[in-house]
């Protein structure tokens, strides 16, 4: 039946339930057939026998397909659609007002006497559309792939005794791809532990023997293992010793299949730096130790941090020249393209990204804010623009979080006052570099330093002007 004039084709689109079921199945296939590596949009176009525009809006989540289609895909990864997958959308002559998605939606019975409710499917699009803090979910559609990196995280994790370092400045997309690592690791049939240092206590970070007691209770207790430190650990001994014993003869020799060990936010240790040195040099041993023990072999390393070591370790004695080394870098226009594309949004004539790249560069998490106001239709690209450059506009928060980072620290905001002020190259000390390198606030070109994008630039540079970047302390 062919819809009435005045109003808008009905269309089917997925529920939260549905998108978790189909992206977790797909993920579940990438891992078994395609070696963990993500199929692209035309891939999953090819295996669903649809068009990737299609797809496009599939994953959009607010513009509708028809129940065909969504059969299609479904069936193509060995799935029934059930009735709890999808909801009937229809969008509203009315605009809706700009603090919610323009969206009316009209469910009614469909194969069932009871299917989705307005607002059940409206929560559910709100939790998808949440805002964008924090690593992409594994059933996210919103998940970008920065060839080749994935391809060889997947591979060198299968390697014994492998260590893989991932660096990236905050918000980046590190623990986004951690979260991958892991999900294939399991796959693979590895155990896994995800340690946070910034869940150390502080005075752990004053006593090796305590920070490494702490360390091997968490992945004692992480893999399901009881601690029974105190029987084990010989205070005669000392703790270097007594914590690679506890590892290799009493975790590792009890456990048949690899473990993987993420070590996340290491960054935390350079602030300690006669911790930090004996504890690197210990994580180095441990890799060198593999290439002889069996045991050792089924530790993989995965060791996540910000910046390079600004501590002076010795080189010999560093675990951060050995192993894959990982650096996150920005989205190209390209993958900004595809991202707004999985948005809804049709963006492939490059000037819709190019304007917006103009002020954030593909710095994945600003991308990430402003595709989210965008189609939750509350500001327009244009208008974004326009306030950004007024008072911070819709990254007034992010921009506030890192000021405040900077009044902790008076001498530093001092060093970037004259990074975002001054036009042609300055020098900064390794430390200071390293420092607003891992809060993401500058970049490097050739041997230049630049404030990370045009964003920081105006907004730290109006705060100059205003007297209230630094505070005296």
């Amino acid at each position: 039946m062919k819809p009435l004039k005045g109003t808008r084709k009905r269309g089917f689109v997925l529920s939260t339930i549905g998108l978790k079921r189909l992206q977790g199945k797909i993920l579940a296939v990438e891992i078994a057939e395609n070696n963990g590596i993500r199929f692209t949009l035309d891939d999953l176009g090819d295996r669903m026998n649809i068009s990737s525009k299609t797809l496009s809006r599939l994953w959009s989540l607010n513009v509708g397909v028809d129940q065909k289609t969504l059969r299609l895909c479904f069936s193509s990864f060995n799935l029934e659609l059930r009735n709890e997958d999808y909801a009937i959308l229809s969008e509203a002559n009315e605009t809706e007002t700009s603090d919610a998605l323009s969206l009316s939606l009209d469910v009614k019975e469909v194969n069932a006497p009871q299917h989705l409710s307005v607002n059940s499917h409206r929560d559910q699009l709100e939790n998808i559309w949440s805002y964008p803090d924090g690593p992409v979910p594994l059933d996210s559609p919103f998940y970008i792939e920065r060839p080749p990196i994935e391809e060889l995280v997947y591979r060198e994790i299968t390697q014994p005794g492998c260590v893989i370092r991932i660096r990236g400045p905050r918000e980046m997309g590190k623990s986004s791809l951690v979260q991958r690592l892991l999900a294939f690791a399991e796959a693979q049939g590895y155990r896994t532990v995800n340690l946070n240092c910034n869940q150390i206590d502080s005075d752990c970070l004053t006593d090796l023997n305590k920070l490494l007691r702490c360390i091997c209770f968490s992945i004692a207790t992480e893999l399901g293992i009881d601690p029974n430190l105190n029987d084990i650990w010989d205070e005669e001994v000392g703790c270097k010793l007594n914590c690679s014993f506890y590892l290799q003869n009493y975790l590792l020799k009890q456990i048949q299949s690899p473990v993987v060990l993420v070590l996340n936010e290491v960054d935390r240790f350079f602030e300690y730096p006669h911790i930090a040195s004996d504890f690197f040099a210990l994580l180095r041993s441990w890799c060198e130790s593999a290439r002889q023990n069996l045991n050792w072999q089924k530790l993989k390393l995965v060791v996540v941090y910000s910046t390079e070591d600004y501590a002076t370790l010795d080189i010999n004695r560093s675990p951060f020249n050995i192993g894959l080394p990982i650096r996150l870098s920005e989205f190209t226009q390209q993958q900004v393209e595809d991202l707004a594309q999985r948005h809804g949004l049709d963006w492939n004539s490059g000037k819709e990204s190019a304007q917006l790249m103009s002020l954030v560069g593909g710095h994945p998490a600003l991308i990430r804010i402003a595709l989210y106001y965008i189609c939750s239709q509350v500001i327009t690209l244009e208008d974004l623009m326009q306030e950004v450059v007024d008072n911070g506009g819709i990254y007034r928060y992010h921009l506030w979080r890192q000021w405040a980072k900077l009044q902790e620290k008076p001498s530093l905001a001092k060093i970037y006052e004259k990074v975002v002020t001054t036009e042609e190259s300055i020098s900064l000390n390794p430390i200071e570099a390293y420092k607003l390198d891992s809060m993401g606030l500058i970049c490097f070109e050739g041997d230049r330093i630049l404030p990370r994008c045009e964003l920081y630039r105006a907004y730290f540079a109006k705060q100059k002007r205003d007297n209230c970047l630094i505070i005296d302390v």
